[in-house]
């Protein structure tokens, strides 16, 4: 189905809008939205780069300084972009986490914050094998994939209820 042939909220859609429009005005006028429209895309860049060095040193055992590096930038892009997001939220649906709205992106959120943190604690305090903890950065990425879906098809869903 194409987003033509979609309802729109309001026109027989089964679901209601994703934000009233008092939550829609906060949201566009929120310096936070901005930020988040950023630092996803950045986020986005830096997890792509991690990957393809996660890769490289599995298949070929070489460059594990730089993905490690690159792994740790990331997880501090995830945290600062979960920071920005929970202000984000807090302006728009007046609480800090878990809106409605946005509830199982928010859970969602918890898992790929818990597996990247898993990462820099055995990273930091020598738990795993240098395997090991990429393998540990590949499921954290994984996760982050399906989380970033979720954001992305909420998007999507906001301009088809027009609130984009």
């Amino acid at each position: 189905m194409t987003d033509a042939q979609i309802p729109a909220a309001g026109a027989g859609s089964t679901h209601p809008p994703l934000y009233t429009p008092a939550e829609r005005a906060r949201r566009d006028a929120s310096p936070w939205t901005l930020v988040q429209g950023v630092l996803a895309p950045l986020q986005f860049a830096v997890f792509l780069v991690s990957l393809a060095l996660v890769l490289r040193y599995l298949a070929t055992g070489e460059g594990y300084a730089v993905a490690t590096a690159s792994i740790v930038v990331k997880t501090g892009v995830l945290y600062l972009i979960m920071v920005t997001g929970a202000i984000w939220e807090k302006a728009v649906f007046g609480q800090y986490l878990l809106a409605p709205a946005f509830f199982w992106e928010d859970m969602f959120s918890f898992a790929v914050i818990a597996v990247h943190t898993l990462y820099l604690v055995a990273l930091f305090g020598g738990w795993f094998t240098p395997q090991a903890l990429m393998l540990t950065a590949l499921l954290a990425y994984a996760l982050y994939v399906v989380n970033a879906a979720q954001f992305l098809l909420k998007l999507r869903r906001a301009r088809l209820d027009g609130a984009l």
